[in-house]
């Protein structure tokens, strides 16, 4: 039998839930639902959706190729040294998106510490192209990547990679056939909550990338314009964010709570 909250907290929880949820249902209320086909078939919307889904399902697999390596590492790190090597992991994830995008800036930028060298070598740039836009949104979903992976090696328990070696499996052949398979979970997780974060990422990507109609225009960046020129058309646009991130947080119910 479950324990009773006090009423206090129950209260306190009531309202708490209503503050939050508050905006949420102000925004479904203003949404024109009978012009909502009108809205989003708009030459605009469809290309800010398309270019939306394209880069960050490859920011979301960036993410994962560059952030399950760094958790690999994490979980096998312990005191000062994994502090210090997690925090500038999951630095991007509490940087101010801005300055995460400055960042990029200097050093993806024709001028950047890298991105001078790429230009030379290969006229290469980055700013300001769809290949920017995936890469800012790579930079602040990884953090999520690492941060879910090491996660769930932390909670594996190390002897079946002992098992495996003590059968002959090279460390190599143990990662991808006995820990990558039971940590599947917190890899999709993981890829879930990339796909969302970058998705949903703005600061980042209208610094490094711009906001260029068609080209690096993306869905929150088409929202943010659209609240001036055409509310209907912003409102349309958030609900389809609000959508998706709703259906990622249904898809990742058991991570947050255990299942009945």
């Amino acid at each position: 039998m479950t324990p009773q909250l006090p009423r206090l907290l129950r209260l306190a929880a009531f309202v708490a839930v209503a503050v939050v949820a508050a905006p949420l249902f102000s925004l479904l209320w203003r949404i024109p639902w009978s012009e909502l086909p009108r809205l989003l078939s708009t030459e605009v919307v469809v290309d800010a959706l398309f270019l939306s889904l394209v880069t960050s399902l490859v920011a979301a697999l960036l993410a994962l190729l560059i952030g399950i390596p760094i958790a690999f590492q994490l979980s096998r790190m312990t005191g000062i040294s994994a502090s210090t090597l997690r925090a500038v992991a999951t630095l991007p994830m509490v940087l101010p998106p801005v300055v995460g995008g400055a960042a990029l800036l200097f050093a993806f930028g024709r001028r950047g510490l890298i991105g001078e060298t790429l230009d030379n070598a290969a006229g290469l740039v980055l700013p300001y192209t769809p290949a920017g836009v995936v890469i800012a949104n790579a930079f602040v979903a990884t953090p999520f990547v690492v941060l879910t992976v090491e996660s769930g090696l932390r909670a594996l328990d190390p002897r079946y990679e002992l098992a495996a070696a003590s059968l002959g499996a090279s460390p190599l052949r143990s990662t991808l056939r006995v820990v990558l398979p039971m940590i599947r979970s917190s890899i999709v997780a993981g890829a879930f909550l990339a796909w969302a974060r970058a998705l949903g990422e703005f600061g980042a990507t209208i610094t490094f990338a711009g906001n260029v109609p068609g080209r690096t225009q993306t869905l929150p960046l088409a929202v943010f314009v659209a609240m001036e020129a055409d509310r209907d058309a912003a409102l349309a646009m958030s609900l389809v964010l609000v959508f998706i991130s709703l259906i990622v947080l249904v898809c990742l119910r058991d991570r947050w709570w255990p299942a009945k």
